[in-house]
């Protein structure tokens, strides 16, 4: 075996550390006296032990999916781009029932005069009668999300392609759309508003205030990262006025990044970030007639900055819109209506809870308009209910204790409305249907013999859907289903190849089970090495996330979840665990026991829940448990670290929150309340308050571009840590965001990094 060093700055100080070199050397460079290295059969796939290289550059499993599918208005065929044999695209269509092909869009019509190239074509919206069609490309970042490119317009009927908005700079049109009738195209461009007209491109600007303090269309950091608000105006149904957010940013504490490394003098960039308990942007809606004029603002109750207005809608067919507007601790979400030039909005329906609601996506109307659909808790799961139009009428859809996961979708000609639930595993998901006038009662609708969990992406008719099913040890299997049946019709993909590429790594597959915090039963997961010896002892890593937003223990694919793979057999026991408060569907009181203490029942679960798997398992090492986290995961190494250093001996915790009162005002509200409400909460969840209790080894890991989880986090953190004279490792990556998978190695160097800690401190192996 050969070995190479290899060199890692942490904390400022170069370490160096013998590692394997067959662990990391590239395929090429392998052959079979290679110590584990593997052995490359004839049908490429992958025999042996996992390499660090390969993992990280996720070509180990090769899975496919379905393409982008986008459902024409007809519910019968769906629409993709494909490559044809000019080297081009073209939009072509398929027939749900018997895949008959056809090409509606030949690449030949996509084609830019003034540089006779093929546009490239990001994702396409059709208008309501599907005789034009946008084409968005060269699409730009806006944080997360590639929201901001070229838009391009393509008249099906004589052939006329043109650019959108060509007097305005590159790649900043956003969120465009067809009016309803089809004649005009709306869109952003520099937090202002334009309409265009189909046929001779004149653009009229509805809005002139936008500007760097003003945000027409769109939205602010929070509202995007936190509502999932991104496009932010609506057309009138009769396709003569927009509706549309506005949010003023004036008073928000605003958060700079600094740029080190790209020249010689740092570069700031600076946006508005309302902190937990800090001034919000002032949010209003309005409206403004598509041809230009004044914009009327419809008032609503509440000062602006300590309301939310997450939701905004024309109910189906008319010029009324439909308004979610919650408050500031996020427990009470009311709902007005107002007509466009109606008067005053009127309000109708308050939802409430005594910790936090959620907003309602997918309001369906029923019923000509006289009811509308919507989620609630209010009986102790969360249930999909029948309003009436006036609001004094609640009826529930699906009844029974089990929580109704998320919409799929409707099949209004049959009154059944599709969705997700798990009543019996609440690490998986299935398909569930229910009358919606109906008696509540509900039915499983996907097959009992497909233990995992199922997607569905149905067309608008609810007659037909693409269907993809996996669990943790296969990779998705993709057909078309027919309904009310659930028919299979054919095979999109079976990912075959991919299955035996998993199988042919030997891995140990992942096994589900239950530990205990109290007399309280979790779910958790544990994956074992392959040379696994039951007779052994072995050191545990925790991979943990615990915070209200998300869960780690779910029965889903995850690509098998390699990098765990990898470090199990390095010689490690690799677990996870749901603490209580995890979004899980186990009702109410599961996820919002937690509230106003995010952060201390998360690592008191987590700290009793590996000690009872311990007692299960012997050959868990309670002398060796190490625990790692992103982001809210990050936190919970940190409080798990820190609050139970005899449990805890090594941590890794990367991209955290170390001061809750540094987080957004959203999120972090919505589960704490304000800091100036609750100052002991945010105390008691804040990792820092308990940095004099660390004992064992710790890395911090952190992006300094991070612009949610903020740099300043690790800084703060790493002051307190010097003050108690605590030791501790440190990797910074410059200018990396929360993801850190930004530039050329980093995302090897950081699993490189993370390996090694482990290695160093947390001895690998059975003893």
């Amino acid at each position: 075996m050969k070995l190479s060093k290899i060199i890692i700055a942490i904390s400022g100080v170069l370490f160096c550390s013998d590692i394997s070199e067959a662990q990391i050397m590239p395929w090429e460079n392998r052959t079979d006296t290679d110590d584990g290295a593997f052995v490359k059969s004839e049908d490429n796939i992958y025999r042996g032990p996992l390499h660090l290289e390969d993992v990280v550059s996720g070509n180990l499993i090769k899975t496919k999916g379905a393409g982008e599918i986008n459902w024409l208005k007809d519910g019968e065929r769906f629409s993709r781009v494909e490559p044809n044999s000019d080297g081009g695209y073209d939009v072509v269509a398929y027939r749900a029932k018997d895949n008959k092909k056809e090409v509606i869009i030949p690449g030949s019509l996509l084609i830019d005069r003034a540089s006779g190239r093929q546009v490239p074509v990001k994702s396409l919206i059709w208008s309501d009668n599907n005789d034009k069609v946008l084409i968005y490309t060269n699409s730009k970042k806006v944080w997360r999300y590639e929201t901001r490119g070229d838009y391009w317009i393509l008249n099906l009927k004589n052939g006329d392609f043109r650019q959108l908005g060509k007097t305005l700079p590159e790649s900043s049109l956003m969120f465009a759309k067809f009016s309803p009738n089809g004649e005009k195209v709306a869109y952003v461009s520099g937090n202002n508003i334009y309409v265009e007209n189909v046929n001779d491109g004149t653009p009229v600007m509805l809005t002139k205030d936008g500007n760097d303090r003003i945000v027409n269309g769109t939205f602010d950091w929070v509202y995007e990262e936190e509502f999932g608000c991104r496009d932010g105006f609506r057309w009138s149904p009769d396709s003569q006025y927009i509706a549309y957010w506005q949010s003023d940013t004036e008073g928000t504490g605003t958060f700079d990044i600094i740029n080190n490394v790209d020249s010689i003098y740092p570069v700031y960039e600076r946006f508005p970030y309302p902190k937990a308990g800090s001034t919000n942007s002032a949010v209003k809606v309005g409206y403004v007639n598509a041809n230009g004029g004044q914009t009327t603002w419809i008032n609503l109750p509440g000062e602006p900055r300590e309301n939310y207005i997450p939701r905004m809608e024309f109910i189906p067919g008319t010029n009324t819109l439909f308004i979610q507007q919650m408050n500031r601790q996020q427990n009470t979400n009311k709902v007005w209506i107002a007509d466009i030039n109606g008067g005053e909005a009127k309000h109708i329906f308050t939802d409430k809870d005594t910790a936090w609601v959620e907003t309602n996506d997918n309001v369906l109307w029923l019923d000509g308009n006289n009811w509308f659909t919507w989620e609630s808790e209010r009986d102790g799961w969360r249930h999909l209910y029948r309003v009436s139009r006036d609001g004094k009428l609640i009826q529930p859809i699906t009844k029974g204790e089990f929580d109704y996961i998320s919409n799929v979708g409707t099949d209004m000609k049959n009154g059944i409305v599709y969705f997700i639930a798990s009543p019996d595993n609440f690490t998986q998901r299935y398909l569930y249907s229910a009358k919606l006038f109906g008696d509540g009662t509900v039915t499983r609708v996907s097959p009992n013999n497909q233990s995992g969990q199922h997607k569905y992406n149905m067309s608008p008719t609810g007659k037909w859907a693409v269907h993809t099913f996996n669990n943790a040890s296969s990779p998705s299997v993709i057909d078309m289903v027919s309904f009310p049946n659930h028919k299979s019709v054919r095979i999109i993909e079976d990912n075959s190849h991919a299955a035996e590429q998993y199988s042919a790594l030997g891995l140990s597959p992942k096994e589900f089970v239950k530990v205990k915090s109290g007399d309280l039963i979790l779910d958790a997961w544990i994956i074992k090495p392959i040379d696994f010896d039951p007779n052994k002892k072995y050191p545990v890593i925790v991979e943990v996330y615990g915070e209200p937003a998300s869960s780690t223990v779910q029965d889903v694919w995850g690509n098998g979840d390699l990098w765990n793979q990898y470090m199990a057999n390095l010689g490690y026991i690799i677990v996870s665990i749901d603490n209580r408060g995890a979004n899980t569907p186990r009702g109410r009181e599961w996820r919002k026991c937690i509230y106003g203490e995010v952060g201390t029942f998360a690592s008191q679960d987590q700290a009793r829940g590996i000690l009872n798997l311990a007692e299960q398992y012997p050959y868990i090492d309670k002398d060796r448990i190490g625990i790692t986290g992103w982001s809210g995961g990050g936190s919970q190494t940190l409080n798990s670290m820190f609050r139970y250093p005899e449990v805890f001996s090594t941590g890794i915790a990367i991209a955290f929150v170390a001061d809750q009162r540094t987080y957004d005002t959203i999120y972090q509200e919505r589960y704490m309340d304000t800091p100036q409400n609750n100052p002991e909460g945010y105390k008691k969840g804040s990792p820092i308050s308990y940095a004099d209790g660390l004992q064992g080894n710790l890395l911090l890991i952190h992006g300094t571009g991070d612009d949610n989880v903020h740099y300043q986090n690790c800084e703060m953190l790493v002051n307190e840590l010097v003050k108690h004279g605590k030791v501790f490792s440190q990797i910074s990556y410059p200018m990396r965001t929360h993801a850190i998978n930004e530039g050329e190695g980093t995302t090897l160097h950081l699993r490189k990094s993370m390996a090694k800690y482990w290695l160093d401190n947390l001895p690998a192996g059975g003893r």
